[in-house]
């Protein structure tokens, strides 16, 4: 199956949450397949659970990216096409008096030149982005 979709940190981080969204775990079984991830993705979610002091949550959390994340989805690198556009855009979004977080960007420009469209809760994040699809799956 091809690539279709690539994850924001929220939707990855969903599976984990003490009472997830049935509807975004449906879907998440669903498309497994066409799904990826970004490396600032994969870099929220490590920064996240290294930040946690050492525990049965910080356990249970590592176990779930190396074997289930880190086992499932491609992490898509943000390499020189992706820094390139990504520039085209905040200097286009600048000049309209909007800005965004750099870490979004760099979401929105893997996806841009990967041709995925973005899975997020945060839809009015990536909406700015031109030429990125963005949908939500609550």
């Amino acid at each position: 199956m091809r690539l279709k979709y690539l994850l924001d940190t929220n939707v990855v981080s969903e599976p984990a949450l003490e009472r997830p969204s049935g509807k975004v775990l449906e879907k998440l079984k669903e498309e497994s397949q066409s799904c990826a991830i970004a490396a600032p993705v994969w870099h929220e979610l490590r920064y996240g659970v290294l930040r946690l002091p050492r525990g049965k949550r910080r356990t249970a959390l590592e176990a779930y990216l190396s074997e289930v994340v880190q086992g499932s989805f491609p992490i898509l690198p943000y390499d020189e096409v992706a820094a390139a556009w990504h520039a085209g855009e905040r200097a286009r979004l600048e000049k309209l008096g909007k800005t965004a977080t750099f870490v979004d960007g760099q979401i929105a420009a893997i996806a841009f030149v990967n041709g995925l469209q973005v899975v997020t809760d945060n839809t009015k994040d990536f909406r700015r982005f031109k030429g990125v699809g963005v949908t939500s799956w609550r």
